[in-house]
């Protein structure tokens, strides 16, 4: 009988570890005549359970190890079971040997239309388009632990991105906007076919890059400050070819800020080469890049 126990025990504990996320899911319901009906507290709740309680890669993460995430819906308008909005998907991961976060997607999506019906079963299936819901809040959960394995291999996160372009190509028979590249040229069919094409290895490069970096940060500082201005300018090479590219804006959009601050104190190195190059790869954020101590 101790046996029986221990070996369910063992069942339940792995169960509870495969799963990835550490997410809080908002549903911010404020611009909808009612905003206390409880369909929306409903939906919320139920985003919840089905972003963190769902085994996205069958990986086993301890506790501490899950990805700190959050996804902000914000409801346009609501009508019967139709719902539209935007998400603001964002991510973090420890820096090594340090209390510190930092952001590694921050994203705004505004193609987000829905049907949902209060109390209706969320579950996933990467073959089968069962409701947009299901499939954006899936396509960027996938998006967030494969950019949160980039950050500690480079590419690693390879089946992950895989798995959202197939949700991806899935819900392009579906009539919602934001999986096909008709749909304009920063939407999830371009984030995420980018993300996988060579062209835009640079970026991943970086992002893995970058990160090494701030993991080093606490034992040498300065030469970790050195590698991750390294890690920024060999954007060039990509800003070269493609100019205000999606993922370029993408991975500002997450790190500027953190940019600032890292070039804003701290040991001094030489950052002039540094404030040019950011200032042709990411002209809009300039006003930024001008606050960098010299």
């Amino acid at each position: 009988m101790n046996k029986i126990i221990v070996f369910f025990l063992v069942l339940s504990f792995g169960f509870v570890q495969g799963q990835q996320l550490n997410c809080t899911v908002t549903v911010n319901a404020q611009k909808m005549g009612n905003p206390n009906q409880q369909i929306y507290k409903t939906l919320e709740t139920s985003l919840n359970e089905f972003v963190n309680k769902t085994d996205w890669t069958t990986q086993n993460y301890k506790q501490q190890e899950k990805i700190n995430c959050s996804m902000y819906i914000t409801l346009l308008s609501h009508s019967s079971d139709q719902f539209t909005a935007t998400i603001q998907v964002q991510s973090s991961r420890p820096v090594f040997d340090s209390s510190y976060e930092t952001p590694v997607l921050n994203i705004n999506d505004k193609d987000f239309s829905f049907s949902y019906t209060e109390f209706e079963n969320l579950a996933f299936n990467v073959n089968s388009f069962q409701s947009n819901l299901i499939s954006v809040i899936s396509f960027y959960s996938y998006v967030i632990i494969g950019m949160d394995k980039d950050t500690f291999e480079f590419k690693a996160g390879d089946p992950n991105y895989q798995t959202a372009q197939t949700i991806a190509t899935v819900a392009q028979q579906s009539a919602y906007k934001g999986w096909s590249q008709i749909d304009g040229n920063q939407n999830r069919y371009f984030l995420i076919n980018d993300l996988l094409s060579p062209t835009y290895a640079e970026i991943r490069k970086t992002l893995f890059d970058y990160h090494q970096a701030l993991d080093a940060m606490t034992a040498d500082s300065k030469s970790a400050k050195e590698k991750v201005k390294n890690s920024l300018i060999a954007l060039n090479k990509l800003n070269n070819s493609k100019p205000n590219a999606f993922l370029t804006r993408v991975f500002f959009d997450a790190k500027s800020d953190e940019i600032l601050s890292v070039f804003s104190g701290g040991p001094t190195i030489n950052i002039t080469d540094l404030a040019d190059n950011l200032n042709r790869i990411s002209p809009m954020n300039s006003g930024k890049w001008a606050g960098f101590k010299y």
